[in-house]
Parts: C-alpha cells; structure tokens; sequence
C-alpha cells in the first residue's frame, strides 16, 4: 500500500487526461480547447511487487467465466453473457432509460439466485422501489443502497459480498479523501479505479452508469474509458420508444454489434427483428420516402428514409437533419446540385430518420439523396425497392460492405428490386438475381433516371 507524503495542484484536460501545473486555453495533446480543469492530487509512494518477464509460450490461459442476464440481446450484445469479475460503464443521455434497463438486468441476475446490490445514488431507495414495483421486480437477492460515499459502499461489499454491483451513477460518488466534488474528473476517475479493484480482487461483476456530455460523448475524462472492460452507449430519442445499445468497447467480445430495445410502460422490451419493427408505420407510396439497408456492426436491417423540400421566401434555406449527419446532408445536398442539376437554393430541406434513431453509416447516402430527388419532383418511388449504396463528391455511386447481408434482409422483408453500385455486382451470387430485380448505377443520375424516369 501506498502513503500520500504531499499535494500539489495540477490542470487535467477533461478529453485525454493530459496534466499539467499551468492552465492553457487549448491542451497540447488533444487541441480541444477549454477543457482544462484545477484538480489537486497526491502523491505516493508505492512499494510494488517485482514481476519478472514471462516467455508468451509460457503464460498460461484462463476461460472467463460469464453469466448470462436471460435478456437475449443484452447478452448477445456482450458476447455471450457477462464476463464475472469485469468492470462495465453505461453511458446515455438523462431519462433515455439507463436506470430502467440496468434494474431489470438486476432482476434477471438475482431471479438466478446471485446476490445483486444496487447503489442508487442519485435515487432515494423508496424512489427506486417504485420503478421497480412499475416493472414488477420484486426480488430478494436484489439490495437497494442509498449512499454516496464511497467508503461506506466498499464495506457493504465486504460485508454483503455480492455477485454483481450496479452503480446510479458514478458521477454522484465522492472519496471524502479528495478535495474536490463529486463528478469532477479526479473524483470519478480515482472511484472508478477503486471499482475496478474490486471486481478484479473479489471477483464480481460491477456495472458503472454515466451520464454523456451534450456532444454525446460520457462525462469525465477519456482515460475512465481505458479503465472500464466495457463501454455500452445507450442511444434514442426520449419522445420515441426504441432506444440502442451499442458496445463501443468490449475486452470480452466483439464490439461491432448492437441490441434494439423498445421502451413501454413496463419497461424495456427487446426488438428481435428491427427491420419490422422500423417499418411497421412507414408510408407506403408517398412522395420523399425511401427504403435503405442499414448495417451496424454485423447487423442489416431496414430502416425509412424520410424528405421534405418545401419553397421558402427566405434569403437563407434551412437544412436540417433528424438521425443524419447535418454535414454529410450538405455534402449529399451539393452533389444534387452540381451533378445533377437541381436548383435547391430556394428550398427548405429536412430528411428524418423515422423511429427516432440516429445513424451515420455512408451506405444511407443514395437513399438521402433519391428520397430528396422524390420530395422535389413531387413523385413517388415503388415502395418495394431497397436502395443501398455511398455517393461520393463526383456524383458517382461507390460499393458498400456486406451487400449480400443487407439483400438478404429485403429478401425477407418481400422486397422486389434493389438499386445497388457497379462495384457490388461482382461476385454477387446469381441467386439474388432470382429473388430481386437488382438495377445497377454508376452515377446518382441512373439511380433517379431508373426509380423517377422523366
């Protein structure tokens, strides 16, 4: 064990972590700017074990150990089930439902018999006792604490020993020891380690949730990140009911997936099939909307794309996009003009995503940019055809990965013609040729020829 011999006050960016004894308005490292902070830290001196170099042939392996939530996505999600002795952080914006899923991944531990505690910090136990009553969680292994210190929680977990900690939220916990208050960035970064000693010495499995800044991005330094085993980043929009998990970071499975919730008045239930889910309300054979195959990670799925142009008499258009990058609509927005010839200047343009979620894959652009095409010319494009390709500066129609998945999902989903890239139809097996009446473009100027024919 280390003992703390002095003080003394340094700047920490809140981006990379990087310290310094002055205050700079950009840091050096990362050239964000503002983003220096006073914290006063201790220094210690440690008397550390001597470890000695091993051959890599030599290191024996060891097979994690997991447990599984009986959520079939959240588990998917993290590989297979919850590595035991692992250190968890979920991040999401207030009220997107954080609380709610990790209660009743709370529930489902301690439905198996596993000792859970729940720290609700920001909650009093009585208010956390009512969203579990609205979920109709009422078990007994499951522990409500209402603390914000951290030393009383660290002897609750020796005394209780539990299988699995959930901490609402991190930001609200203080070490009485460090001068600073809760939240800040040498507060959730030191508690943060100490959590991590404890799952790693007792073997339990501990979930940190945070809050994200207005960027999106979670609160606290970027180092808190390097800590954790693994990041999920909860997404939505709180008016709309389907909400996704992302792994951003996962040491014990892949972190190229997703898991799609929807929240009702008894919680969050899962999605197994996206594609249905997102197209159940879409509007059939109306002016500005398009279908495109969506892929996150290894998953396609088929989402609407929505667009509005409308005549303004304002010397300034607004453009603005809902679950679509606002830069890549201008891109999409010059590349009509330029390429193609429309004369957009005096139009307001919106294009939404329907379903509240938010997506940024460049696959998406032919569909922005027909579902544009569709709105301006006031013409409809057949709602049984699937667009999937990148559009790039010159106007041209680029390949996208994984075509075959993304066809697949139109497949089942009863879709009869797919617009796709050149570069996509080398290789393609002759059976989607069977399934699918597959138009192949070059230019975005095909693609509107084809699906609006003058």
């Amino acid at each position: 064990m280390g003992k703390a011999t002095k003080t003394k006050t340094l700047w920490e960016c809140s981006e990379c972590g990087h310290r310094q004894p002055k205050w700079v308005g950009s840091c050096p490292i990362c050239k964000n700017w503002n983003t220096f902070s006073e914290e006063v830290v201790f220094e210690q001196k440690f008397s550390a074990p001597q470890n000695k170099p091993i051959p890599i042939s030599e290191v024996a392996l060891l097979q994690e150990q997991r447990i599984q939530t009986k959520i079939i996505e959240f588990d998917r999600l993290l590989g297979g089930g919850v590595a035991i002795g692992s250190l968890a952080l979920v991040g999401g914006s207030p009220g997107i439902g954080k609380s709610t899923l990790m209660l009743q991944v709370a529930s489902s531990f301690a439905k198996q018999g596993l000792a859970v505690l729940y720290i609700c910090g920001e909650e009093s136990a009585e208010q956390t006792k009512m969203r579990a009553e609205r979920l109709q969680i009422y078990d007994k292994n499951l522990y409500l604490f209402n603390e914000t210190s951290l030393s009383p929680i660290k002897n609750e977990i020796q005394n209780l020993k539990p299988d699995v900690v959930i901490v609402d939220s991190i930001q609200i916990l203080y070490k009485p020891e460090i001068p600073s208050s809760p939240g800040s960035i040498l507060q959730v970064k030191e508690i943060a380690l100490e959590f991590m000693h404890l799952a790693k010495g007792f073997s339990i499995t501990i979930f940190l949730i945070g809050h994200v800044t207005k960027s999106g991005e979670i609160a606290g330094p970027r180092v808190l990140e390097h800590i954790v085993d693994t990041v999920l980043d909860f997404e939505g929009e709180r008016v709309h009911g389907f909400r996704l998990l992302r792994s951003s970071k996962n040491r014990f499975g892949s972190t190229d997936d997703i898991a799609i919730f929807q929240m009702d008045e008894k919680g969050l239930k899962e999605v197994p099939n996206p594609s249905v889910a997102f197209l159940e309300e879409r509007m059939r054979g109306g002016p500005g909307s398009v279908i495109v195959a969506a892929l996150e990670g290894t998953r396609p799925f088929l989402i609407e794309i929505q667009a509005l142009v409308s005549p303004t008499s304002y010397p300034t258009p607004t453009r603005r996009a809902i679950g679509f990058d606002n830069n890549r609509l201008s891109l999409l927005i010059a590349v009509l003009e330029k390429r193609v010839g429309y004369h957009l200047y005096n139009f307001d343009l919106f294009v939404s995503i329907a379903g509240g979620m938010r997506f940024l894959e460049p696959a998406l652009d032919l569909g922005v940019i027909l579902a544009i095409a569709s709105s301006f010319s006031n013409r409809s494009i057949d709602p049984e055809t699937l667009l999937v390709g990148e559009v790039g500066l010159g106007g041209e129609v680029r390949g996208v990965s994984r075509i075959e998945a993304r066809l697949k999902e139109g497949i089942q989903m009863g879709f009869k013609k797919a617009v796709i890239s050149k570069r996509n139809l080398k290789g393609l097996p002759t059976f989607f040729s069977e399934k699918l009446d597959i138009v192949v473009v070059s230019v975005v100027e095909e693609a509107i020829q084809a699906l609006l024919p003058r």
